[in-house]
């Protein structure tokens, strides 16, 4: 995470919803993974189990892309 904080600023307008503007603001925190940073700050994971999960989702990265190989190589 040696990423900066960043500051988000989202204009209101006259006569726009609320429920509008935080929308907005919530799709920008996704968009640049601030909830995810947050997340990862708050609960310490040892490292094997940081390196054991990595592998997890490589693996099933891995799967996913095989069974989609598969699934066209048999329209052809």
């Amino acid at each position: 995470m040696s990423k900066k904080s960043e500051n988000f600023r989202v204009k209101v307008g006259e006569g726009v919803p609320v429920e509008k503007v935080l929308r907005k603001f919530k799709r920008m925190c996704d968009s640049y993974g601030v909830v995810r940073q947050y997340r990862d700050k708050e609960a310490h994971k040892k490292p094997s189990i940081r390196e054991k999960e990595k592998r997890e989702a490589a693996e099933k990265r891995r799967r996913k892309t095989a069974s989609k190989t598969k699934r066209y190589s048999r329209k052809i």
